[in-house]
């Protein structure tokens, strides 16, 4: 068994690949790298043997998305530790040894984050995670250095290694144990925020999500869904209700889904006022598709949730109405970020 496997999910990626992929060879040493290929039309395949043979290919027989793909490739690649690394992302120097460093230190630790800054703009942190994540009551997430569409500078700030909600899936660190263990992404979500959905499933069973700044990777964004496409919006409005639905206490379960499908309305009329009716179409769909989900996705709920999942009753009240921008202008707000 390796100790750590890096695996970059791919489809039809071979440009992405030509250009990131060597960063993860070069500072990548010891670890078992492999592409996992969702069935591509183009010739990322070819492209990886022939000019990365030391790269192992983990092919999947169609195109499953982020959580199928990664779940059929992963019951094919034993190593201690799973790397999940998108392919518009570069990695840095010494990226893998603080990872290692904490899961060797903190055996509750089973997932991991590192620092995601944007790969265009490298002195800012980038959209999909930046400093770690965190939900609000309602399951909206954001991140430190990243508050909605504010995105903040990276001038030191969150350079501590502190605990988290969610760890982004970005790149995502976790054990194999405990991927297996939870039976791995919810595979019904195709895309988005299956791994917020991951992290609380690990939180409701005692693991912890930890944020390490040492390690530092820069990420792209966007290059399979731009932010703003209804496509996302869709995966993003659907993927997050259900997500509540399986993992949200008992207590008040009902009260907080139906005020978050009211305040998903209130973002449908924002778009439809913006003339971005695509958006708003989603955000319907989305609550069709979720009606019919529902009474399936009840039957998913564990006996066990933790009750303290929120940082912040409503980061929207906080950002639009508040006009808190910056995760530090709302940190006396947040109750349960461990140092």
């Amino acid at each position: 068994m390796d100790k750590i496997a890096v695996v970059i999910l791919n489809w039809n990626g071979v440009k992405l690949l030509e250009q990131f992929l060597p960063s993860v060879i070069q500072f990548s040493e010891g670890a078992a790298i492999y592409v996992a290929d969702n069935d591509s039309t183009d010739n990322s395949v070819a492209y990886v043997t022939e000019h990365f043979p030391t790269v192992k290919i983990a092919k999947n027989s169609g195109n499953y998305g982020f959580a199928k793909g990664y779940n059929d490739a992963l019951k094919h690649i034993d190593a201690e530790i799973y790397a999940l690394v998108n392919s518009d992302i570069e990695v840095t120097e010494n990226w893998l040894q603080p990872i290692l460093d904490t899961f060797e230190k903190e055996n509750q630790t089973a997932i991991i984050q590192p620092k995601i800054l944007d790969f265009k703009n490298k002195e800012y942190f980038e959209y999909a995670g930046a400093a770690g994540g965190f939900i609000d009551k309602y399951g909206f997430p954001f991140c430190r250095g990243r508050i909605f569409d504010t995105i903040e500078k990276d001038n030191g700030q969150y350079n501590d290694n502190i605990e988290l909600f969610w760890a982004s899936g970005a790149c995502f660190f976790i054990r194999k144990k405990v991927f297996h263990e939870l039976g791995g992404f919810d595979e019904s979500f195709f895309a988005h925020q299956e791994e917020i959905d991951l992290c609380w499933r690990a939180a409701n069973e005692g693991h912890i999500i930890k944020y390490n700044y040492q390690s530092v990777v820069y990420h792209v964004g966007g290059a399979t869904l731009q932010q703003g496409n209804p496509k996302k919006t869709y995966l993003n409005f659907r993927n997050s209700l259900l997500m509540l639905v399986k993992n949200l206490p008992s207590k008040g379960l009902f009260f907080v889904i139906f005020f978050r499908m009211v305040l998903d309305g209130i973002a449908g009329i924002r778009f439809l006022t913006q003339g971005k009716f695509g958006n708003t179409f989603a955000i319907l769909k989305a609550h069709f598709s979720f009606y019919c989900l529902s009474l399936k996705y009840l039957k998913k709920r564990k006996d066990f949730q933790i009750q303290q999942y929120y940082s912040v009753k409503s980061i929207v009240f906080l950002y639009y109405i508040k006009k808190l921008t910056l995760f530090k202008e709302i940190f006396n707000s947040i109750q349960n970020i461990k140092n």
